[in-house]
């Protein structure tokens, strides 16, 4: 059912003869388990702080360079029934500049909308004509 659903696919194993291995296709799924189920106990406890503190490692930021601060690769915001405003992108505008003050390099970092019910005008124009805002809707997840 699952892969009749498009949410997995299974694929020979390259190691072993006559196994497949399975390999989620969703990208919701796949988020959820690399990053909300680690810290589901945390996150119901109402402790973000502490989950965001055991995540924080593990993504957003480039390798370490020494000697060099961290490059923050991207930062992101999705929603799956909201329409994205330009206000959101206020939003990671201003958590990159508090990213900057704290020293992480953020002169490359691409802020990130997700969104399954799309976009408003103002964000799409300010999309179009800046290179490190990028939208991504559900034609891009699923196309």
């Amino acid at each position: 059912m699952l892969e009749d659903s498009q949410l997995i696919t299974r694929e020979t194993d390259p190691f072993r003869k006559g196994r497949s291995l399975c390999r989620i296709t969703e990208p919701l799924i796949i988020f959820y388990e690399a990053v909300m189920r680690r810290e589901w106990t945390r996150l119901e406890r109402g402790d973000t702080a502490g989950a965001w503190r055991n995540s924080q490692p593990t993504f957003v930021f480039a390798p370490d360079d020494p000697g060099r601060p961290r490059r923050v690769l991207s930062l992101g915001e999705a929603k799956w029934d909201k329409v994205m405003t330009l206000g959101r992108l206020e939003r990671l505008r201003r958590a990159r500049d508090l990213l900057a003050v704290k020293g992480y390099d953020t002169t490359a970092t691409r802020l990130t909308c997700y969104s399954g019910a799309g976009f408003d005008p103002e964000l799409s124009d300010v999309a179009r004509n800046d290179v490190g805002v990028q939208l991504i809707g559900l034609d891009a997840l699923y196309g």
